[in-house]
């Protein structure tokens, strides 16, 4: 049975040009390759148009690399934008966490009470145009274990973004903080002929019960809606996971360079079709819910 209730999107953007200079300057390489279409301002009734139209009613921003020296007036802005227009109704801000950020994770705590927790994109793959994080090893910095530390005691969670290749040192990290939730971003991002490695390293993360993980984003290295490749991330992710442990997202509007969002609901809709529907409405909406406290 195809769900047709309320959904919750665990990952999107918004944003002003102008803001963030991967958008406003040169263009740069990105994991998800050319960009042009979305170098514009991406507002929220754009968003809520688009999100409403395909059944979504609660929203999760996820930060937008902003310069470094910004992330507080990030945050100011979300909780503008939030105040306006009631979306969205959490917020993942971003600080730099390989230098002292207790002063900048709290002031933000005290910005705004939308915020859920903090993401630094932590992946480093061989191929220089998906790397984002300065070397493979970072998840072992002791310098971001002592800022998770502040994570977890704010009672946020951490956005946790790496490869395959990454995921046995990702495991470590997880196990040192078991009491702070760790969201895996666009289900550990499999790029097309890494399957085995990916199966293997989600395998070694499924094992860590504060792992939660996003269907998100799975358009990033084919830059399509792919049913089959939804299908075998879905189907993986459950095995390994649980349907407990598992939530929906758009990843927009990096998704809009390819598809518009009622095609990509409706791909994850039919994706999760064959699972009870108590399940899918946990996936949808009700894992999210949780994860983020968004009844708070």
């Amino acid at each position: 049975m195809t769900y047709t209730g309320p959904i919750v999107d665990a990952h999107h953007h918004v944003w002003r040009r102008d803001d963030l200079e991967w958008l406003s300057g040169a263009p740069v390489p990105r994991i998800f390759g050319p960009y042009e279409p979305i170098r514009r301002d991406y507002l929220i009734d754009e968003y809520v148009a688009d999100a409403t139209g395909a059944g979504i009613t609660e929203s999760v921003y996820v930060q937008t690399n902003w310069p470094l020296p910004r992330v507080l007036d990030e945050v100011r802005w979300l909780a503008d934008v939030h105040a306006a227009s009631g979306w969205p109704t959490a917020v993942i801000g971003a600080a730099n966490l390989f230098e002292p950020a207790a002063r900048i994770l709290r002031a933000q705590a005290s910005l705004s009470p939308l915020l859920r927790g903090t993401r630094h994109q932590l992946h480093w793959h061989e191929r220089p145009e998906f790397r984002f994080a300065a070397r493979p090893d970072a998840l072992l910095d002791p310098v971001l274990a002592r800022n998770l530390a502040v994570v977890e005691e704010l009672g946020w969670l951490f956005e946790l973004q790496v490869f395959p290749a990454q995921m046995a040192d990702a495991a470590t990290l997880v196990a040192a903080f078991p009491g702070l939730t760790f969201v895996l971003v666009h289900a550990g991002m499999l790029i097309p002929g890494e399957d085995e490695a990916w199966r293997a390293g989600m395998s070694r993360l499924a094992e860590q019960p504060n792992v939660v993980v996003k269907l998100t984003g799975q358009g990033t290295f084919v830059h399509r809606v792919d049913p089959g490749l939804l299908r075998l991330v879905t189907d993986t992710v459950l095995e390994l996971f649980g349907p407990e442990r598992a939530m929906f997202g758009t990843n927009f509007p990096i998704e809009k360079l390819w598809t518009t969002m009622p095609t990509l609901v409706d791909a994850w809709r039919a994706a999760l079709a064959g699972l009870p529907a108590e399940q899918q409405r946990w996936i949808f909406a009700e894992n999210a819910r949780r994860v983020y406290r968004l009844t708070d």
